[in-house]
């Protein structure tokens, strides 16, 4: 009797020693999905997904994914527009569950340690997507009784909606500064709104500096945010000289001994123009007061670009790349998306960033007055 206990247990220590430590594998069960229909694995480089493998649900709505990585990863599953992120590496056995009717797009996942690590961001996640979820419904309800009321009705629902969200960012925003050393933190991170947390995204940067150097995008994300370490308020603007609207050069350095605003925007950007008529107060408000606003347009077309400077009535100082998100001058200004604003001071200092409307107007009466 002994040894046949030994000899189970020899089978048992064979059998762990063959698992592949050179591969992971995925194996689901999706709720609702159609037999026969296809399920995808896909890798995410540089923000694009890469299909790597597929398959079909079984009568159950199984399917399993065996595949190789050089480091611990990113992973997309997608059936039809329904998509679940896994992170995996080499030997991970890892389980996920979903119900593909679910509009929330909530699942369960286990069977290693990032996976274990990302089932607890998305119950966090899921504990606020249900509040937030149940206020949408209420108001929908609220609309579809009084559809002439839904403007009163959405400013009446919109304080308990925006403490929700705020309260789901700061839980995300913990969790990644406590999981600093797992991927799903980095994943975390990367919820946030770049313009609202680029303090918090800064300084976590810092905290993963020396982590993960064989993972892509944490390496893009450590380049992001270096540059916008040097574009926090407090540093000396970078110095740049761009083409005027009348192709002669305009310096920063043009404008030292006045504040003034560097305006980032664009003619096809419907947020800019919108945004566009507060700029003009605040310029007429302030012109006299040793302040100024040199625009800075991500056009491609110049036409389109002086039209809209005509149009919206912007009589300041006007500059361009004329070469989108590419331009230099957005780029070593950490530009990814517009409207975004510097504020500097006459010594050459950023003091302030992304102000609009009442916030810019109070700067500058605090500031200039």
């Amino acid at each position: 009797m002994m040894k046949r206990v030994g000899y189970l247990l020899l089978l048992c220590i064979a059998f762990a020693a063959c698992k592949d430590k050179d591969k992971f594998v995925i194996e689901g069960q999706f709720k609702n999905a159609t037999p026969g229909s296809k399920v995808y694995l896909f890798g995410l480089q540089k923000d694009q997904a890469k299909p790597l493998d597929s398959t079909v649900f079984s009568e159950k709505g199984d399917f399993k994914f065996t595949h190789s990585t050089p480091a611990v990863d990113f992973f997309r599953i997608s059936s039809g527009h329904n998509e679940y992120m896994v992170i995996a590496k080499n030997g991970d056995q890892i389980k996920i569950n979903a119900d593909l009717a679910d509009k929330t797009l909530a699942y369960s996942i286990s069977g290693a340690m990032e996976a274990d690590k990302l089932e607890e961001l998305n119950k966090t996640k899921n504990q606020f997507m249900v509040k937030i979820a149940e206020i949408q419904k209420q108001f929908e309800a609220a609309v579809a009784a009084q559809p002439d009321k839904r403007d009163m009705v959405m400013e009446q629902m919109r304080p308990a909606y925006t403490h929700e969200i705020d309260e789901l960012n700061k839980a995300v925003l913990k969790f990644a500064q406590t999981n600093s050393t797992s991927l799903a933190g980095f994943y975390a991170i990367n919820l946030l709104s770049p313009t609202e947390y680029e303090k918090e995204l800064v300084d976590y940067s810092n905290s993963i500096k020396d982590q993960f150097k064989d993972n892509a995008a944490v390496q893009e994300f450590l380049n992001k945010t270096a540059k916008l370490r040097s574009v926090q308020v407090g540093q000396p603007a970078p110095q740049f000289t761009i083409k005027g609207v009348d192709g002669n050069p305009i310096k920063l350095a043009d404008f030292k001994g006045k504040y003034v605003m560097l305006d980032f925007w664009a003619s096809w950007c419907q947020p800019c123009r919108q945004e566009n008529p507060n700029v003009v107060k605040a310029y007429q408000a302030f012109k006299d007061k040793n302040f100024t606003i040199l625009g800075i347009s991500l056009d491609k077309d110049a036409a389109a670009w002086k039209v809209a400077i005509a149009a919206d009535h912007l009589t300041w100082s006007h500059a361009s790349d004329l070469n989108d998100f590419e331009s230099p001058t957005a780029m070593l200004y950490a530009i990814d998306a517009i409207p975004s604003s510097y504020i500097i001071d006459p010594q050459g200092k950023i003091v302030a960033k992304n102000l609009r409307g009442a916030e810019l107007d109070a700067f500058l009466n605090k500031t200039l007055r």
